[in-house]
């Protein structure tokens, strides 16, 4: 059947196919031009850095008048290069923003209608250079494939595609001393070593060459050895320097993808909520990070509490604090990550998500603190992921070993490893449901916005031709006007204001055209906050409202702006 010229297209028309794959750079980019073509009123894309291998980090803005100042959300994916699941769900978040304004979203009709005054900032993926080389490849990139340090004298391994099959996987050696064995269960499944067995042994090394390599010493791989840069160390909050935090850069945002995220950032303080999406895990990493519950704004763990809930509800994903659970070292808190500078430097209810809940697939025992399950997976668990692997992946993960020559170390074994899918990111069967229920969710969070509107407006005659005109202003917002809680303390979180012209008429007093309302507090409190039991009933009284008031003398208009950086703004005429 033809579509009628007249016929606007659909979400389904312009869908590239981003909840069953994952997508290449020019093909994320044309999705994202494919939304903006079709829906020019709601979508718009701009580039806010571009790399050094010449790709654009793309942020779609949707949402009706774009320009227009209100509260945001900003949901960021695929920083860490093999993540590639952040961007399928980056793209299914701005698909089902966009199904909120052409009519189709099944979301309640009271959350759908909050949304509608929402706009959506996504970055689907922070990191285009190093996606595409793991897309490619199967190279191991944490952030960016490019290492720019003048100190290169050290032996180290290169990552490249030695045996010309286009990927670049794993390298195995025997060797009497080797800590890697293969699985009595799964030949050619290399599990770590234990004193029962006996042989043969091998070394697992990353696919590559080995630069400054004198014939006789083999450096250990690194995860970081030719491509130094964890952008998620990369950001302002906290930042030290790499002999205080491995992978940090040589200074704060000296990477232009981390940098052009700053920038944006601070250009639009209306952003009140963040969503940071990683792999894997299958959990909720929320603030601080570098200090305990104990020592956090208590209003803003409340409305964490909330999360909480809705991501149990829809993913079955526990949430974790960033300092009690998912610290790699004791008492040795992250610094320059995204979140943190989100939640600390921003002001914005930020969190991470860890997509895929690998863990739980394995049925593994929930250790003391979440972060130490990558630690404690077991050979049992590596012979249940590999016949889950075969069974219902594809066998993608682990492909069969091939001898080589290699022209620094013989004889070595190619292949064994490929985590892309299955691993690190989920199946592909499986990521539709994973894009579903994080959309779902975060944009349940995206209607806890601040909401400012003018209640009433009241005129009442005055003697000598004067007029005193009241306008009662309300947030009829979850969030108050300034956010979660902790952030009125930032200096950009400014009150609310009014600013009045007059036209025909004028103002008795000209000072008050400019009239400073404060802060106006959101109806939400989160969870768990004992608001449910009514022994002692009350409620927060006007704090939410606020009054500016003008004397007019003659007849004409008001045109008067209520508003804030962060709160947003909105205008009325006002007739006198």
């Amino acid at each position: 059947m033809v579509r009628p010229a007249a016929m606007a297209p659909s979400l389904a028309d312009v869908s590239l196919g981003f909840r069953n794959a994952y997508l290449d750079h020019d093909r994320l980019t044309a999705q994202l031009h494919a939304w903006a073509e079709a829906f020019p009123s709601l979508c718009r894309v701009t580039s806010i850095a571009r790399t050094p291998e010449g790709r654009d980090v793309w942020v779609a803005t949707i949402g009706p008048e774009p320009d227009r100042v209100r509260p945001a959300v900003w949901v960021d994916g695929n920083m860490h290069a093999v993540e590639l699941a952040g961007s399928s769900v980056a793209l299914a978040i701005a698909e089902d923003a966009l199904r909120v304004h052409v009519g189709t979203s099944e979301l309640p009709a009271a959350i759908a209608e909050r949304l509608r005054d929402v706009l959506f900032y996504i970055c689907p993926r922070i990191s285009p250079d190093g996606a595409e080389h793991v897309l490619r490849t199967g190279r191991a990139v944490r952030s960016v494939p490019r290492d720019e340090r003048v100190e290169r004298g050290r032996p180290r391994w290169l990552a490249r595609d030695i045996d010309g099959d286009g990927l670049s996987l794993a390298m195995r050696v025997q060797d009497p001393g080797g800590d890697y064995v293969e699985a009595r269960e799964l030949p050619g499944l290399m599990v770590e070593r234990t004193l029962e067995d006996t042989g043969p042994f091998y070394k697992v090394y990353p696919e590559g060459i080995i630069e400054h390599f004198d014939g006789k010493r083999i450096p250990a791989p690194f995860f970081l050895g030719d491509n130094p840069i964890d952008l998620n160390r990369n950001f302002p909050w906290q930042w030290s320097p790499g002999h205080e935090q491995v992978g940090a850069g040589p200074f704060a945002v000296s990477e232009p993808e981390a940098r052009g995220i700053v920038e944006f950032a601070i250009k639009h303080p209306e952003i009140f909520a963040w969503l940071n999406l990683h792999t894997f895990g299958g959990v909720l990493i929320r603030p601080p990070g570098h200090t305990p519950d104990s020592k956090m704004d208590q209003e803003d763990l409340a409305i964490f509490r909330q999360l909480e809930a809705w991501m149990m509800e829809s993913t079955g994903y526990p949430t974790v604090s960033g300092y009690d659970e998912f610290l790699y070292e004791p008492d040795k808190p992250l610094k320059g990550d995204l979140s943190e500078f989100a939640y600390n430097q921003r002001g914005a209810l930020a969190w991470v998500v860890e997509l895929w809940d690998l863990f739980a697939r394995l049925g593994m025992k929930r250790p003391a603190k979440f972060v130490q399950f990558y630690e404690q997976v077991s050979r049992a668990d590596i012979v249940k992921l590999a016949w889950w692997d075969r069974h219902e992946n594809g066998g993608r993960s682990f492909p069969a070993w091939r001898r080589f020559d290699h022209p620094q170390l013989g004889s070595v074994e190619i292949g064994g490893v490929d985590g892309r899918v299955g691993i690190w990111n989920p199946p592909l069967h499986e990521l539709a449901t994973v894009c579903t229920t994080q959309a779902n969710v975060l944009l349940r969070m995206a209607a806890l916005a601040p909401r400012i509107a003018i209640a009433t407006i009241d005129r009442h005659p005055l003697a000598g031709g004067i007029t005193r005109v009241d306008i009662r202003v309300v947030n009829d917002g979850y969030l108050g006007s300034y956010g979660p809680p902790s952030a009125k303390k930032l200096d950009f979180n400014e009150p609310v204001y009014a600013t009045a012209t007059a036209s025909g008429c004028t103002l008795v007093d000209p000072g008050s055209a400019h009239q400073v309302l404060g802060h106006l507090d959101g109806w939400g409190k989160g969870l768990h906050t004992g608001r449910n039991l009514m022994a002692y009933p009350g409620t927060m009284g006007t704090s939410n409202a606020a009054w500016a008031s003008y004397l007019v003398r003659g007849t004409g208009e008001l045109d008067v702006r209520i508003g804030s950086c962060r709160a947003g703004f909105i205008t009325a005429r006002v007739a006198v």
